[in-house]
C-alpha cells in the first residue's frame, strides 16, 4: 500500500476534521489490514460535511477527479485514492446498475455501513484515531471465517453480491453463512453484465488458491443455471471408477481447477490457462455411451469445442482469450497420450506447433492428471515431454523456408504458394534443415507444375 496514498487520507482527515467532520477507511482495505494482507487500494469515506466543502478541500491540495461526483465518488490526479461520501441507494430494477442513488453525508455511520453487502465489508476505521468502527459484528465473522450478509432486504437488490460471496469464499477461505446462502438461493441472475460477472470469475480463478470453492458455493446456493449452465449438467455425469475415483466429471473438474491454480503462472496467458481447466471436459456431456459395462467419452477433446465456445462468449468477447482457451481444450488429451505411446519427435513437434502455448499444455495436461487417481505424470513423462518441448523450440527457432525463399528460385507469387509453405512447414517439423527443406519444396512445386 502507498505510503503516499496513506499520507494523503491523513492531510484529508485532518482538513475535514477542522470543519467538524469525520474520515474513515472503509471496505476491503480495513478488512485486509485486520486479515494481514496487502491492499493497495484506499478507500475513505467523509462524514459530516457537504459535498461543497469537500470538494473545497480536494481542491485546495491538488487536482480534484470526479470519478462519480452524483455518488459523492472523487479522486485526485496522482493518487490512487478514492473519497467517498455516505449514500443511501434505492433498487429501481433487478439489474446490477438499477439503483437511485441519494448522497447524505450525515447518514452517520451505522446506516451507512449498512449499504455495504457483508459485515466483513461493512467495518470501518477512523482515519486519525485508527479505532474501528464494528455495527454489525464484521470483525468477529472475519475472525471465524464467516462471510455474513448486512442486511437482508438491502443485500437481495444487487444479484452481483451472489458472485461476490463467492469469490470472496474462494480467495480468504470464508464459509458462507447458511442464511445469507438461502437468501443467494432467491436471487436472479440473468440481467447481469457480462463483464462484471466475469469480473467476480477471474477474481476467483487468479487470486483464490482453491477455485473450486467459487463453484462450490454457486452449486449449494443453487446459481449455476445461467452463466455455468455447462458446468452443471458436469453434476452427477459418472466416469469409469478406475480411472476416475474421485468422482464425477464435476468433481474431476473441481480438482483440476486447485491444481491448475498452482501451475498457471508458468502459462502464457493465466485466466486463459485456468479456463480451458474448467472448460476441458465439457465434452463430456455430450458423449458419454456404456460399452461392454464400461463408461466412455470418446472425442469429448473436439465434441466438447461448440459447448466451450458458448459458455466462453456469455462471459466475454475477447477474441484472443476464447481462441486460447479453446485451443488448450481440444488439444489437451495429446501430451499425455503422446507419452504414454513415447512417440517421436515428428509427432510431438506437430502437437506443439498446432498449440498456441505449448507448455501451457503440459502443464494442462499435468493439472489433468493429478486430478485422476491423485496421481502426477510421472518423471520420465514429465522429462520426456519438457525435452520435446526444448527440442521443439530450437527447432523453430532455425531458419526456414519463407514466400522470399520461392521468389527467388523463380517462382511467381501465387494463391499457391500457401501450399508450399505448408509443404515446407511440415519438413520444417520433420526436423529437416533450410537447404534440404527448400530443395524438396521446389521438387514438388515442379511436380505440381508450377514453374513456367
Amino acid at each position: 500500500m502507498s505510503g503516499e496514498n496513506l499520507d494523503m487520507a491523513k492531510k484529508i482527515a485532518a482538513l475535514v476534521n477542522e470543519l467538524g467532520g469525520k474520515t474513515y477507511y472503509v471496505g476491503g482495505m480495513v478488512r485486509d489490514e485486520l486479515l494481514g494482507i496487502e491492499n493497495k487500494d484506499v478507500d475513505i469515506e467523509v462524514h459530516g460535511i457537504t459535498p461543497e466543502q469537500l470538494e473545497s478541500i480536494l481542491d485546495s491540495i491538488g487536482e480534484k477527479l470526479k470519478i462519480g461526483a452524483n455518488f459523492g465518488i472523487y479522486g485526485l490526479r496522482g493518487y490512487d485514492i478514492d473519497v467517498a461520501m455516505p449514500r443511501k441507494e434505492q433498487a429501481t430494477g433487478r439489474g446490477h446498475r438499477d439503483f437511485e442513488v441519494f448522497v447524505d453525508p450525515f447518514l452517520g455511520v451505522e446506516k451507512a455501513a449498512m449499504r455495504r453487502d457483508f459485515t466483513v465489508n461493512a467495518l470501518m476505521k477512523d482515519v486519525i484515531t485508527g479505532e474501528i468502527i464494528d455495527c454489525f459484528g464484521g470483525a468477529d465473522d472475519l475472525k471465524n471465517s464467516v462471510l455474513r450478509h448486512v442486511n437482508d432486504a438491502t443485500f437481495v437488490e444487487d444479484p452481483l453480491r451472489v458472485l461476490r460471496a463467492c469469490q470472496f469464499a474462494a480467495r480468504f477461505g470464508f464459509e458462507i453463512a447458511p442464511e445469507t446462502t438461502r437468501l443467494m438461493k432467491t436471487m436472479n441472475l440473468d440481467a447481469l453484465p457480462k463483464e462484471r460477472a466475469l469480473g467476480e470469475l477471474e477474481k476467483a480463478l487468479i487470486k483464490a488458491e482453491r477455485p473450486s470453492v467459487f463453484f462450490e458455493e454457486l452449486k449449494k446456493a443453487e446459481q449455476l443455471d445461467f452463466w455455468f449452465s455447462e458446468l452443471k449438467t458436469l453434476i452427477g455425469l459418472e466416469q469409469p471408477p478406475v480411472w476416475h475415483p474421485e468422482g464425477d466429471v464435476f468433481s474431476h473438474t473441481m480438482l483440476v481447477l486447485n491444481a491448475a491454480a498452482k501451475l498457471k503462472n508458468g502459462a502464457k496467458n493465466p485466466l486463459g490457462f485456468m479456463f480451458a481447466a474448467l472448460c476441458h471436459d465439457f465434452g463430456k456431456a455430450v458423449t458419454q455411451k456404456e460399452e461392454n459395462g464400461k463408461i466412455t467419452f470418446y472425442c469429448h477433446e473436439t465434441e466438447g469445442i461448440p459447448l466451450i465456445e458458448k459458455f466462453l462468449r456469455r462471459l466475454t468477447d475477447e477474441t484472443e482469450l476464447i481462441k486460447y482457451t479453446l485451443n488448450l481444450c481440444e488439444l489437451h488429451m495429446r501430451p499425455n497420450q503422446v507419452a504414454a505411446f513415447n512417440s517421436g519427435q515428428k509427432a510431438l513437434n506437430k502437437l506443439f506447433y498446432q498449440c498456441g502455448d505449448p507448455q501451457g499444455l503440459i502443464l494442462l495436461a499435468r493439472a489433468d492428471a493429478l486430478s485422476c487417481k491423485g496421481r502426477d505424470i510421472n518423471h520420465e513423462a514429465q522429462e520426456y515431454l519438457k525435452n520435446g518441448l526444448r527440442i521443439y523450440n530450437e527447432t523453430m527457432a532455425k531458419p526456414c523456408v519463407a514466400g522470399a525463399d520461392l521468389v527467388k528460385a523463380g517462382l511467381e507469387p501465387g494463391a499457391y504458394f500457401s501450399e508450399l509453405l505448408d509443404y515446407a512447414t511440415k519438413l520444417r517439423l520433420a526436423g529437416i534443415e533450410k537447404e534440404n527443406a527448400l530443395n524438396q519444396t521446389l521438387a514438388y512445386a515442379r511436380s505440381k507444375g508450377y514453374f513456367k
